[in-house]
């Protein structure tokens, strides 16, 4: 069924649509209290930047009905959540900040992390890191909690030095672990008198049994209690509130939080969109992906400007107050003021950020009289006097890394002739692309000058692809110097943008060239010292490999044996692999 079909013959009916373009990759998805109304509203009148060149990308729609408006929310954010569409509100800060988790497991953990993906209680987030690091390693040495993430079979140091009950070995009652927590989340909600008192106690005791290096140590953890717990200038009367507000220009929305622990204002976030679509209907995706998707913390209280939240799931709406008037509503404003601040700094962070991306990309184009070259695709060839030869491939689309799309290749070609390495990496790549109808880069770019352009030329040739290559070559100091491109040496300003985005291009690919050359090097090495061995040829070595895979450090002797290798020749496996 065409498009226009499909929108002809759309349900008047609750429910979510997903935008797929000319791969079927999902590239926006929506919901909607009538799908009919909603999706055909893409399709009439005028749209701001961003929505009209999605629109362009359109090739098909799907959608799914749903029973109820809320349904269709919390659909919405399960698509986002696992297809990571390119054109929605996708969470993007200048920072990420501090947490400290506690873990929800029978015997649980206690860990510093900026990432907020495992399931735990998190507090933050802290304003000075380094104090909650401090903090985080202090509560692991008073509270012997497990420090491993996973349980390994035999005790650690940790238990040796009295910092770990050893839950791995010993059966412990889990109750004893929930008492130690239950301390511990009453410290970390600000209730740090009785710690503070059990620190000083010790502290004065190492200090007359005149170990003062001890002394300065609990001196030092007094002071990080305080880093983490310090009065703030803008206090309020809330223990656990996130306060929101919004403002918009004509191309973008600005969305700031403050978050409050305990009365005082610990952190701030700054976001910056494009507006497609409602800014009002942005802010309340935004709200459901801040706490559904990238699961920061829901706190007691979150409070907003006037919007309405009648689509938001339940359980972020019953946390979620409006204030009418009074000290919330004063706050709510001066989140919105903060917000028209950091649209400004931004928009200069995201001017800069273009500049050095798309723009740069838009410039080269210029320079090199092609058409802008969206996805580009550098390739780089590394080896050590013809071994271990390798290339690699980063993709670059927008003048942004797309890591999801880099690829290794090891070089079937004996010998160091980057020539033919280069003939073999890009007929290898596009041959592939070829066969399975994908699209191809609007510019391939090599590391080196014209032999390697004329050997990447020549491969696209002989596969019938008209793909224009630039070579970037480098100095005697191993720095990029020039562009080649058709025959000609181009050179440009070493302070401009453009230079700053191919430099940063060509070191990307060398770095992952490298890295995938040491790690294809050292299996190598590996290789040949096992089949150094008295008795072990490549059958025996490969057997080896798969073992020591599969095996860990306490069984793989106990393998080894079993598969027969003398003793003689299992002390020798174990000190090649060690």
């Amino acid at each position: 069924m065409e498009l226009k079909e499909k929108l002809a013959n759309l349900p008047k009916k609750p429910g979510c649509y997903q935008m797929l373009d000319e791969n079927r990759e999902i590239i926006y998805v929506g919901k909607a209290k009538n799908l009919y109304n909603r999706v055909r509203s893409y399709f009439t009148g005028s749209h701001d930047a961003k929505t009209t060149k999605m629109i362009s990308n359109i090739h098909d729609i799907e959608y799914i009905v749903t029973s109820t408006e809320t349904e269709a929310f919390i659909l919405e954010m399960n698509l986002i959540k696992k297809h990571r569409p390119k054109y929605n509100i996708m969470l993007m800060d200048d920072k990420r900040y501090p947490y400290i988790c506690i873990t929800d497991e029978d015997y649980p953990r206690v860990y510093y992390t900026r990432d907020l993906s495992e399931k735990g209680r998190y507090y933050g987030p802290y304003p000075d890191a380094f104090a909650a690091r401090e903090v985080v390693d202090l509560i692991n040495r008073i509270y012997p909690l497990r420090k491993c993430r996973v349980l390994p079979k035999k005790e650690c140091l940790y238990y040796h030095i009295g910092q770990c009950l050893a839950p791995c070995i010993i059966p412990i009652d889990p109750q004893k672990f929930r008492e130690m927590t239950d301390e511990i989340n009453n410290f970390l909600k600000g209730n740090i008198k009785e710690q503070r008192r059990k620190l000083e106690t010790l502290m004065y005791e190492a200090s007359e049994n005149l170990n003062f290096e001890k002394a300065i140590e609990y001196r030092q953890l007094i002071e990080d209690f305080e880093k983490v717990s310090e009065k703030q200038k803008m206090e309020f009367q809330a223990a656990d509130v996130d306060v929101f507000g919004y403002v918009q220009d004509k191309d973008y929305i600005s969305i700031q939080v403050f978050h409050i622990r305990s009365g005082k204002t610990v952190e701030r976030s700054g976001f910056l969109f494009e507006i497609m679509g409602k800014p009002e209907e942005m802010f309340i995706d935004f709200l459901a992906q801040f706490y559904l998707i990238k699961n920061n913390p829901i706190p007691k209280e979150i409070i907003i400007p006037d919007v309405d939240i009648s689509m938001l799931a339940e359980e972020l709406a019953y946390k979620i107050t409006i204030p009418k008037r009074g000290q919330k509503k004063e706050f709510v404003q001066l989140v919105t003021e903060n917000a028209k601040e950091k649209m400004k700094q931004l928009l200069i962070k995201e001017e800069m950020k273009y500049e050095r991306t798309l723009g740069a990309v838009i410039e080269l184009g210029k320079l090199l009289e092609i058409n802008t070259p969206h996805v580009i695709e550098a390739f780089d060839n590394s080896n050590i006097q013809g071994t271990s030869s390798v290339s690699a491939m980063v993709s670059f689309v927008e003048g942004v890394p797309m890591r999801k799309n880099y690829r290794k290749y090891k070089i079937k070609y004996q010998g160091a002739n980057d020539y033919e390495s280069m003939i073999e990496v890009i007929t290898r790549r596009y041959r592939r692309l070829k066969q399975e109808n994908k699209a191809f880069p609007d510019l391939v770019v090599v590391d080196g000058g014209a032999p390697q352009v004329l050997a990447a030329e020549k491969a696209l040739k002989a596969l019938e692809l008209e793909i224009p290559v630039l070579g970037l070559s480098k100095d005697n100091k191993h720095r990029t110097s020039y562009l080649y491109f058709k025959g000609e040496e181009i050179h440009i300003d070493k302070r401009s943008n453009l230079f700053f985005f191919l430099e940063n291009l060509q070191d990307e690919v060398h770095r992952f060239a490298i890295t995938f050359h040491h790690l294809v090097r050292s299996k190598n090495t590996l290789q040949s010292k096992l089949e150094n061995i008295k008795g072990i040829g490549k059958v025996k070595r490969n057997l080896i490999l798969t073992l020591l895979k599969e095996s860990n450090q306490d069984n793989f002797k106990d393998k080894l044996k079993e598969h027969k290798f003398t003793d003689e020749q299992i002390n020798e496996i174990i000190k090649t692999v060690q």
